[in-house]
């Protein structure tokens, strides 16, 4: 067995570990077996939930900061560093930090004996295994905790500038397709290209992930900044070319300006990052300045996603359905109603009811109108049934989003609702957009197809609202048709628009198809609607889409 020892006391031990304290990132530390006592460099208290810097009761003072589930392991090592057993630590375990989150280290140390060979310290070196690099050796930069540093220490000046955080479009793609040899191979020609277009006031760091942040605290215009841009790219196509183009990549940038209200670190790497996937979002290749108002509405939709995720999570609470009623323009009495979506959200100790221009777009995104748009159909048609007692062939109307035909089993969905409440199917209508027909030809068509077997009431909504043509009527043949108010509000103040439109209706009944004109809000627009012809009407003037307790007391227990 390897015998340690060592003529040194343990205060002169503790005066060397702090000593070395500022001049290192790692943490030495002492543990004074005997004595049950332990000492380590005074930083790793600003990270780790230690009691202090130096403690009594060390052995259970560990069950503190010491993740739970590593205990058990950490202290068997414990009883054989007591025993004699080992006199060499080398341990990977987790620490809790300041948060009480779990962090991977590894702790290794000799074990120093006393004069009658019995453990006596372990003295050793505490380093965090997850910790992020501050250079990167294929790029030859310098990474981002680095670029942290710099910027700390020059926010207390009131730095001024600009942010150019540059990403090498498609990288992990080109990992994947070429290997990442040609990828780092990249990243080397690229920080070269980089460096020869930078001067002594502009620094550069490298993110990760094929992503590089210019700090540049000289130019204070947009065409500066603008200018290191281009010469960016020519750089790369001037490797490009002397490569013969072995290789071939492009670079998206987002710009961030930095002003004196600006100085926070974690902000400008926000915004910067933002600012990069606005540049992708535009095509690649290409450079965005970041702004305010752009920001903004990004966090909107971030927090409307969360809201509909809390809601969908929580039983579709905060979802509502609201009805709008159906009118037969002839004897102007109500046959049926369209089912709407509706969400509402707390923001600002308030509540708030979102367009569903702004949250439908959102769940199509997110997936989460799948669910949503299953919850809304059962809705629909329980309240269908039970207005059918007093309406006996009431008919209900229920939007369906294109992610709904391409990504859910919709039809299995719509058949079980329709037998779970027994509801006859002709008396559900299924809307859907021409837009999302034209965009997903072979779903829609698979799916109309099977409605039709199924006796459902077939709606194709929005038409007339840029693509409509006879051939597409012909070929689905839906049960009708709704006229979207926008081309109806032109019709009423237009002669021409108003000869279109009585085009679609006179090819729609000639195809023995009914229309529905929406949008008709005062007395004055139903009687020149009237004279149209058209079978059916929504609009404000019979009703604004209700709650369903509200549009049973205003449009069903009154007839």
């Amino acid at each position: 067995m390897k015998k340690n020892k060592i003529n040194l006391s343990r205060e002169q031990l503790e005066e060397a570990i702090q000593l070395f304290n500022r001049s290192m990132d790692d943490y030495l530390y002492l543990f004074d077996i005997q004595n049950d006592y332990y000492s380590i460099s005074k930083h790793a208290v600003n990270r780790f939930c230690l009691p202090s810097y130096h403690f009594c009761d060390a052995t259970k003072a560990h069950n503190y900061f010491v993740y739970e589930d590593d205990l058990p392991l950490l202290f068997d090592e414990f009883n054989k560093i007591k025993s004699g057993e080992i006199t060499e630590h080398s341990l990977h375990y987790r620490w809790l930090d300041r948060q009480h989150n779990p962090v991977w280290i590894n702790c290794r140390g000799d074990v120093i004996l006393d004069e009658f060979n019995k453990p006596l310290y372990l003295i050793g070196c505490v380093n965090e295994i997850g910790k992020r690099q501050k250079a990167d050796n294929i790029s030859g930069l310098l990474r981002e905790p680095s670029l942290e540093e710099y910027v700390s220490s020059k926010s207390k000046n009131n730095i001024t500038g600009y942010f150019m955080q540059i990403g090498i479009d498609d990288f992990e793609e080109i990992n994947g397709r070429f290997g990442l040899k040609c990828g780092d191979e990249i990243l080397k020609q690229f920080s070269r290209c980089m460096q020869s277009c930078i001067n002594e006031n502009q620094k550069i760091y490298e993110l990760g992930n094929g992503r590089f942040m210019i700090m540049d605290l000289v130019n204070h215009s947009k065409e500066d900044i603008l200018e290191l841009y281009d010469e960016l790219k020519k750089s790369i196509e001037v490797a490009l070319e002397e490569n013969a183009y072995r290789m071939v990549y492009t670079i998206s940038v987002g710009i961030v300006e930095i002003d004196k209200e600006m100085q926070d670190y974690d902000t400008l790497i926000k915004y910067s990052e933002f600012a990069l996937n606005e540049a992708k979002k535009k095509g690649k290749n290409s450079c965005y300045f970041f702004t305010q108002d752009k920001y903004k509405q990004f966090i909107r939709r971030r927090e409307i996603r969360v809201g509909l995720q809390n809601a969908v999570d929580h039983n579709f609470k905060n979802f509502d359905v609201y009805y709008q009623p159906i009118i037969d323009i002839h004897t102007r009495n109500l046959i049926g109603a369209e089912a709407l979506m509706r969400f509402k959200m707390k923001r600002n100790e308030q509540i708030e009811f979102v367009s569903p221009a702004e949250f439908i777009p959102i769940l199509e995104e997110s997936g989460l109108i799948i669910p949503t748009g299953r919850w809304i159909l059962r809705q629909a048609v329980a309240c269908c049934k039970k207005w059918q007692e007093f309406i006996p062939e009431f008919k209900v109307n229920v939007n369906l989003s294109y992610v709904q035909i391409i990504k859910s089993r919709i039809l299995d969905e719509i058949k079980q609702a329709l037998k779970d409440y027994n509801l006859k199917p002709a008396l559900l209508g299924i809307e859907v957009t021409e837009s999302g027909y034209l965009e997903n030809t072979y779903h829609y068509k698979k799916l109309w197809s099977s409605l039709k077997e199924e006796g459902i009431t077939l709606v194709l909504d929005d038409y007339g609202t840029g693509y409509s043509n006879a051939y597409r009527l012909s070929n689905l043949t839906p049960h009708y048709i709704k006229i979207d108010r926008v081309l109806t509000q032109k019709a009423l103040s237009s002669n021409y628009e108003r000869s279109i439109l009585i085009y679609i209706i006179e090819m729609a009944h000639s195809l023995k198809l009914n229309v529905c004109i929406e949008g008709v809000e005062t007395e004055e627009e139903l009687q020149e609607i009237k004279k149209l012809n058209p079978d059916y009407i929504q609009g404000y003037l019979f009703g604004k889409p209700a709650p369903e307790d509200e549009f049973y007391n205003r449009q069903i227990k009154k007839k």
